[in-house]
């Protein structure tokens, strides 16, 4: 679309379509007549609106440099909020007896500030935490003060995991051990008994049902984690036995953490009443209903069943599941459970977003070429320039094969010696200048063959951005994640070039080149020419689900600064958090270097080059003094 536009017809409203800002952005994030990108904190598009490149502003003149992961406050609250009432909703319109209780999976998001501020959001709400592994449960019992929230333990359980529940339930915590294997409950029997506590219990059930999307195998009778209906019998067996069935209260189970075809949560949820209800038939307490994740975000902003959407709505999310477990419970005369929910994606994606600013720009450049080409020009090279000169738009696909194939006898002549260096080049020169005129012409076509439709990518300018994909966007890199990348800024601007994104790292991976479109992904996204002088900001959105744990060393880029900002009914925002993100010496000593030692040896290094005469005293001090201050410096790439 961009393509097809003067500068002077272009508009903020063009940019919000081109982005497709305002059908991911779920009424937080939209554009405003300065251009730039603004987020409405309370969400829905309403109430103060503070813009994004404001906000780079004040942080650079607190000192923080590029790149930022900027965390939105209001956003967190405005999440919990909406799951909560969207449920309430659903249980007073149906007239359902349960309540709902959220939980966060600590995993999806393990960082200090966010399970606090999750904790504290969410306590008017009873909203819980769900943990995996010891470190969670103690970061979790940690942060948690409201004792009629759910605190679920997932996860491979030994003595010491079962003992730190086992305390916490002592302490007054509603803390669940859900069975993920058979051989748990002789574990979690013994170390009650040993301790005194009875212990609250959950199985986790291997259903049937399976969803769609990356995580697919989360769910199905063959996935990981979870029991059989025998094993789920058998655990009834056992409590009976020791008189202990009224500590069996509640089922759970899990179909992946981004499950974007309503009908697939919907199938699960009547499954697992039918467990259900042959708990309750067995004499089972219950009381509770687990249905795990599953609550998609729409990255891309198309509302399908696309893995990276959802075709379903947070109201119509909530109406299908509170309506399948009363249709199926109260055919059966079952008590309505509470509800509990494990939806950690759909809660921080939007909260956090990564801003960063490019660096440089590679184009591709074919220069001037010659009106007159020497009478020893390699056949190749004169081929091309025909082709150039004849190329029209009924032979688009001809003339793309012919540059094609005199390209690849440039190169082979080349590789054989009859061809020289300026001669190869010139043979480049043309065939860009030929690609070039194709990307032209064939805007022009009602049907593009797929050959033309790729010379897109390959005529793609690479803009460098300040960040690392493998530190802060894994997914991205890992399992082909839509993230939404947008201009912060000059949105009121024709974006005129088409880019793919590389970060600093020297790795043919470290890239973006898939994006968010319309009809489905992009090679390219559409960017704005570089001002010199002038920085030029990007930011990936509704990142903040898995990215910032997952993220690895790679290059030894460490953490990025993170800055906390919470806004006021007034529009006014202040910066209540701020991280100083890794210095060259906490990444170096991650990997298992000593910085006071590092130090030690290249003042040696330096001293041995004052004694060979390469250097002189002075020359060591500063020497010295640049090596100190890197050590001190950020990791990433400094103005």
């Amino acid at each position: 679309m961009a393509r097809n536009r003067t500068l002077q017809q272009w508009s903020v409203e063009d940019s919000a379509e081109l982005y497709g800002i305002r059908n991911w952005g779920a009424g937080y994030f939209d554009v405003a007549q300065s251009g730039d990108v603004v987020v409405y904190p309370f969400g829905d598009n309403r109430g103060p609106a503070v813009s994004i490149p404001e906000i780079i502003r004040g942080m650079r003149e607190r000192g923080y440099d590029m790149p930022v992961l900027l965390r939105i406050e209001n956003i967190l609250d405005s999440q919990i909020t909406s799951l909560h009432q969207s449920f309430r909703k659903a249980i007073g319109s149906l007239g359902y007896k349960g309540e709902y209780r959220g939980i966060f999976p600590i995993k999806v998001n393990q960082q200090q500030q966010v399970v606090e501020k999750i904790a504290q959001f969410g306590s008017r709400y009873h909203h819980g935490l769900e943990v995996g592994s010891k470190a969670e449960l103690i970061a979790a019992v940690s942060q948690l003060r409201d004792h009629e929230a759910c605190l679920v333990c997932n996860g491979y359980k030994d003595e010491e995991f079962i003992d730190l529940g086992l305390h916490a339930v002592r302490m007054g915590y509603k803390c669940f051990f859900v069975l993920e294997m058979a051989s748990e409950l002789p574990l979690i029997l013994e170390r009650s008994k040993c301790l005194g506590v009875r212990p609250l219990i959950g199985v986790r059930a291997k259903l049937s049902v399976k969803a769609g999307g990356h995580w697919t195998d989360s769910g199905g009778e063959r996935s990981t984690f979870g029991l059989t209906t025998a094993q789920i019998v058998d655990v009834v067996d056992q409590l009976k036995d020791h008189d202990m069935l009224d500590c069996f209260q509640l089922l759970h189970y899990h179909l992946g953490s981004q499950v974007p075809n309503i009908r697939d949560i919907r199938a699960a949820v009547m499954e697992a009443c039918r467990i259900y209800g042959g708990l309750v038939a067995e004499g089972a307490a219950m009381g509770f209903l687990d249905l795990g994740g599953g609550l998609a975000v729409d990255y891309d902003g198309s509302h399908t069943n696309y893995v990276s959407s959802r075709n379903y709505s947070l109201d119509e999310y909530c109406a299908d599941i509170i309506e399948a477990v009363m249709n199926i419970l109260d055919e059966e005369g079952i008590a309505h459970p509470h509800i509990v929910t494990e939806s950690g994606r759909a809660t921080v994606a939007y909260y956090s977003m990564l801003l960063f600013n490019i660096l440089d720009v590679s184009r591709v450049e074919i220069g001037n070429l010659p009106d007159i080409l020497p009478d020893d020009c390699p056949e190749p090279v004169r081929n091309m320039r025909e082709a150039l000169a004849g190329l029209t738009l009924r032979n688009l696909q001809e003339c793309y094969n012919d540059a094609v194939y005199y390209r690849d006898e440039v190169r082979q002549q080349f590789l054989t010696g009859r061809i020289t260096l300026r001669e190869r080049t010139l043979g480049e020169r043309y065939f860009w200048a030929i690609m070039k005129r194709i990307a032209q012409e064939k805007q022009k076509l009602k049907h593009v063959p797929k050959d033309l439709a790729e010379i897109d990518v390959a005529l793609a300018d690479i803009y460098y951005g300040n960040f690392s994909v493998f530190q802060s966007l894994p997914d991205s890199w890992a399992i082909d994640q839509l993230f939404p990348v947008v201009p912060l800024h000059r949105l009121n601007e024709l974006p005129s070039r088409q880019g793919i994104l590389s970060d600093i790292t020297c790795d043919s991976d470290g890239r973006i080149d898939h994006f968010i479109d319309p009809q489905g992904v992009k090679g390219t996204l559409d960017l704005h020419p570089l001002k010199d002088g002038e920085e030029y900001y990007l930011g990936v959105f509704l990142v903040g689900a898995y990215q910032e744990t997952l993220g690895d060393l790679h290059n030894l880029l460490g953490d990025t600064n993170v800055v906390s900002v919470r806004v006021h009914e007034d529009g006014s925002y202040e910066f209540v958090r701020e991280l100083r993100g890794d210095s060259v010496a906490d990444i170096l000593s991650y990997v298992e270097y000593d910085p006071r030692r590092i130090i030690d040896d290249i003042r040696e290094a330096a001293e041995q080059a004052v004694r060979e005469g390469r250097i002189t005293p002075s020359d060591r001090y500063r020497v010295m003094q640049a090596y100190e201050d890197g050590l001190r410096g950020y990791t990433y790439f400094e103005r």
